[in-house]
């Protein structure tokens, strides 16, 4: 081979090695996380304050508007039938809020919306779940906020207040957002059903 085949083919080897190496044109990009999807981290004005200057992710907020209406689900389905089958779950905090005290009602928000948040892509700190794990927050056992254990039937039904919450918030239950949405609350079925 002379010097400039040689030359040739190794630069033809390079080129070659280097445009498959470098095209990504093929691979497809990976999927938004359901929180990006929800809205991410764009800044928007946040409802439930009475300053205009408070802001909140819109993925969040998209959070805690599914979580108030999941609980106002809940609460009403439990008022409408008080044997339902998740007002031994709710007893503690039904009590508390039926005394006038909210505080903990507030606190149950608050987690739920930053455990949604964080485990579906949220990365700012306000989104940082930092409450019990499943297994403790849903072991009356181990949590005294928990009013009983949890059965397949009470998950299934807490599933369905979920995605009705979400469909009352713009989550068609045809898309694959609400599809996500429910393979992560079947995700927690194990640790939440003991």
């Amino acid at each position: 081979m002379t010097k400039y085949s040689k030359f040739a083919l190794c630069a033809l080897a390079i080129g070659a090695f280097t445009f498959t190496s470098c095209s990504k044109d093929d691979d497809p990009a990976p999927p938004a996380s359901i929180y990006e999807r929800l809205g991410g981290s764009t800044l928007v004005d946040d409802p439930d304050s009475s300053d205009p200057a408070v802001t909140i992710e819109a993925g969040r907020l998209a959070y805690r508007k599914v979580v108030n209406s999941t609980v106002g689900l809940i609460v009403a389905d439990i008022q409408a039938n008080a044997s339902g089958n998740l007002s031994a779950h709710f007893a503690p905090l039904l009590g508390e809020v039926g005394a006038g005290n909210t505080t903990n009602l507030a606190e149950l928000v608050d987690n739920l919306t930053d455990f949604f948040s964080f485990n579906t892509g949220g990365t700012n700190a306000v989104n940082t779940y930092v409450g019990l794990d499943m297994v403790t927050a849903h072991n009356p056992a181990l949590n005294s906020r928990m009013g009983t254990t949890a059965t397949d039937a009470n998950y299934t039904k807490f599933e369905s207040y979920v995605g009705t919450a979400a469909v009352q918030n713009g989550v068609a239950a045809n898309t694959q957002l609400y599809t996500d949405i429910v393979a992560v609350l079947e995700s927690l079925r194990d640790p939440i059903v003991q």
